[in-house]
Parts: structure tokens; C-alpha cells; sequence
């Protein structure tokens, strides 16, 4: 078995932004530490809901050093440096590496595609150029992209690719990679409706959007199925689905990032092409979380 970079509930950070579309890193870091406050198990940092892919390099750099910088190895942390571009990936990936992860985030390459083997070279490519574990990332529904279960074992040969996020939202396709694949590579739930079927069939965590607004509760979601207590884990997972639900009743990170200024926190606005959410779908976001006592 390869080491585990992390069990439990990672956040899948956002990245808090100034009215001018600058990042704010004073809020970035408060967010930090409210996390690791609250028990979340690891930060993911420059992912889907951090808006990487509308950062410049320099920021992207420079997101990362600062998560690595303000955790200082309390918690690990996971950069996002996926693209499609194979060169670019690995240009990121060594930075990342250079300022200190734990561990690295690569999506399926989106919009040019690839076939399965062409999968196999990117991620190997990647994997070859650096010396810290590897997490895949599968989410089809973003990048038109699925990784058959067939690449991901022979990728998982691999020495530095020990994790894959799984974001398909087909939980027999998750089946199938947890037996197929068995000790070879651990496997996270990047569903935050998901978490206690895939933890029931082996997963390990999840990497989650909600651990924003309920860090403790998807901590402790994930600890009772890590203590086999799945009847305490379904009950945390039905209680806050309306919530889970509402967090991606826009685009993610719109609604994240609604959701924590709605709190009281300075995330501010996402960067065009993502805008602002409608008044109706505040609403009802604004009703989960007063449900809920958060606001």
C-alpha cells in the first residue's frame, strides 16, 4: 500500500477575492485558519472552486506558496496544477512541488480531450517529472472526459500517483475502481452527496465544497465511516443534503462563494466568465443555510 497523503474531509478552497478582482490573501488566510479550526483534514488549494483557471501563473505560484506557507504543516496541503497542456502541467506541478505540497491535484485534460492511452502518457509524464504523490482527478461532466477503470490501475503502478478524486457521481463506477483497483490507490469522494456510499465500498475521504460552511460536520461525516459508525455517517449526510444540494444550484463556486459572504465572511465576488448568482437561487441558498442555524 502507498502512503495516504490524507483521511478525512479536505476542503476544495476558495479563493477570496478583492472587489477588483485581486485576491485577497489576508481573507484567503483567516479562511485557512478557520478550517483547520474546524477540523478539516487538508486544503486543496487552486482547484475547480478556487478559480484556478482563471489565474494568472504568478498568481496561481503564488496561492500556493501561501496556502503552504500559513498551514505550515499542521495539515497537508494539495495543489491544483491539472491542465491540458502536458508541458504546462508539469511546468505547475514542479512549482508546486518547489514551494513545498504535500501532494498535487491534476485533472483529466478538457476541451482538446484524449484518448484512455493518451490519459496514460499525460499522467505518467507528470508523475515522471516530480517526487511528491499524485492525485487524479476524474469529472467528466467538466472535462468530457472519463478515465476507465482500466487506466487507472495501470496508471496507479505508478510510484507517485497514490490517490484519484473521483466526481463522476456513478457509484458503480466507483465500485468497479475500488475492486479492480484494491490497495493500489486510494480513492475520494468529490461529491459531497456522495460521501457515505463511496466511503461504504473503501473510499478514503472526501475533497469537499461544503467543509466551507459545515467543516466540522463533513469532518465528523468522514470519521464515522473511517469507525465503521455508517448509521451516524448516513444521518449527517441526509440532515445537511438540502444544503450540499444548494451549494451547486449554480455552477461551482458560485454558490461557495455566496454561501460564505451570506456568513459573514469576505469571499467576494468570482471572476468573469463566472458571475454573480440570480436573486432567486440566493434565496433559496439563503433559506438552507438559516435552516441549518448558520446565518
Amino acid at each position: 500500500m502507498k502512503n495516504t497523503i490524507f483521511t478525512g474531509a479536505a476542503v476544495a478552497i476558495i479563493t477570496p477575492m478583492n472587489d477588483d478582482g485581486s485576491i485577497n490573501y489576508d481573507a484567503l488566510g483567516e479562511l485557512i485558519e478557520s478550517q483547520i479550526a474546524n477540523h478539516t483534514d487538508a486544503i486543496v488549494i487552486c482547484g475547480t472552486t478556487g478559480e484556478a483557471s482563471t489565474m494568472t501563473d504568478e498568481e496561481h505560484i503564488e496561492c500556493i506558496r501561501y496556502a503552504v506557507k500559513k498551514t505550515a504543516g499542521r495539515i497537508p496541503v494539495i495543489a491544483g496544477t491539472g491542465s491540458n497542456d502536458t508541458k504546462y502541467a508539469i511546468d505547475l506541478s514542479k512549482e508546486a512541488e518547489a514551494a513545498g505540497v504535500d501532494g498535487i491535484l491534476l485533472v483529466t485534460p478538457y476541451y482538446n480531450k484524449t484518448t484512455q492511452k493518451g490519459l496514460v502518457m499525460h499522467f505518467t509524464a507528470i508523475a515522471d517529472a516530480v517526487n511528491i504523490p499524485i492525485v487524479l482527478y476524474n469529472i467528466p461532466g467538466r472535462t468530457g472526459v472519463n478515465m476507465d477503470v482500466a487506466t487507472v490501475k495501470k496508471l496507479a503502478e505508478h510510484k507517485n500517483i497514490v490517490a484519484i478524486k473521483e466526481a463522476s457521481g456513478n457509484i458503480s463506477y466507483v465500485a468497479k475502481l475500488i475492486a479492480e483497483c484494491g490497495d493500489s490507490i486510494d480513492v475520494y469522494s468529490g461529491n459531497d452527496d456522495m460521501v457515505v456510499p463511496l466511503m461504504s465500498l473503501g473510499g478514503k475521504g472526501v475533497i469537499s465544497v461544503a467543509s466551507h460552511v459545515i467543516p466540522k460536520q463533513m469532518h465528523d461525516m468522514v470519521q464515522y465511516c473511517l469507525d465503521n459508525n455508517f448509521a451516524e455517517a448516513t444521518k449527517l449526510q441526509i440532515e445537511y443534503l438540502d444544503l450540499i444540494n444548494n451549494l451547486f444550484i449554480e455552477v461551482n463556486p458560485i454558490p461557495a462563494k455566496e454561501a460564505m459572504n451570506m456568513i459573514g465572511f469576505n469571499a467576494g465576488p468570482c471572476r468573469m466568465p463566472l458571475c454573480e448568482m440570480t436573486d432567486e437561487h440566493k434565496e433559496i441558498l439563503k433559506a438552507s443555510l438559516a435552516k441549518h442555524g448558520l446565518i
